[in-house]
């Protein structure tokens, strides 16, 4: 039988916004922006979908969320939106305000540098991560993102690979994949007997840029269920967590 759940998760912006800014939040691009009592920016975000990203605030499951996260959403007072006619546009205001606010709660994006782009496509090679400065037209891509793409690449390849090859875990990895590779492109090979693996990785990646933070964690974890070994479990949330940082999930 189900546990049932004897206390319902806080829901802290709920409380303090009400249920209503969430129902009528726009189903458009835009940035948003938390601020405290005093007004000050803690963080800032951007969305394809205002009304689906800001949703994704309503619940603080300590269980499940990091510290940082259960830090900002106890700190948040209002939250403003800016809307965008796309979500080109919505990135390049969130990136505007990075770079004028540096919001404490924003660890990526907070300062100029060179515009790159995480390009990812599947290939029969495997899952092929690419960092360039000029990705090609019709390329799935993110960014621009700066010198965090080569962070943000080097955790995706060890999370597909976790999800990919369970079995082989983290003894397995290739050599030098627990550093930050500045390569321009890596390549996480397919799992043997499934080629159709990395055409799921792929389609993972595209629902994780999309907003799917959740279903692509969910993905990891349940690809990963079978590990004992603490270290290789640690390993595993320690890579969710800096990527739900990236994605505002912290």
């Amino acid at each position: 039988m189900t546990q049932m759940l004897l206390f319902a998760d806080p829901q802290p912006l709920v409380e303090r916004l009400g249920p209503d800014f969430f129902r009528r939040a726009p189903e458009r691009p835009g940035v948003y922006l938390m601020r405290d009592a005093a007004a000050t920016v803690l963080y800032v975000g951007k969305a394809k979908n205002l009304r689906r990203r800001l949703a994704s605030y309503r619940v603080a499951n300590p269980d499940r969320l990091p510290r940082r996260h259960l830090q900002l959403l106890r700190a948040v007072d209002r939250i403003e939106l800016e809307l965008c006619a796309d979500e080109p546009a919505a990135l390049a205001r969130e990136a505007e305000l990075l770079r004028s606010l540096r919001p404490r709660f924003n660890r990526a994006g907070t300062w100029p540098s060179t515009p790159r782009y995480l390009a990812w496509q599947p290939t029969h090679q495997g899952l092929e991560l690419a960092v360039v400065e000029q990705p090609p037209p019709g390329t799935r891509r993110h960014g621009p993102l700066g010198a965090t793409v080569f962070r943000l690449r080097a955790v995706l390849a060890r999370l597909v690979w976790f999800a990919l090859h369970p079995d082989r875990g983290l003894a397995g990895l290739p050599q030098g994949w627990l550093r930050r590779n500045r390569n321009d492109l890596t390549t996480v090979p397919p799992p043997p007997a499934n080629a159709a693996g990395v055409e799921t990785a792929a389609a993972r990646l595209d629902e994780l840029f999309a907003g799917g933070f959740d279903s692509f964690a969910n993905w990891v974890r349940e690809n990963t269920s079978a590990w004992a070994h603490p270290f290789e479990k640690a390993m595993r949330d320690e890579d969710l967590e800096t990527l739900g940082e990236f994605f505002g999930q912290t």
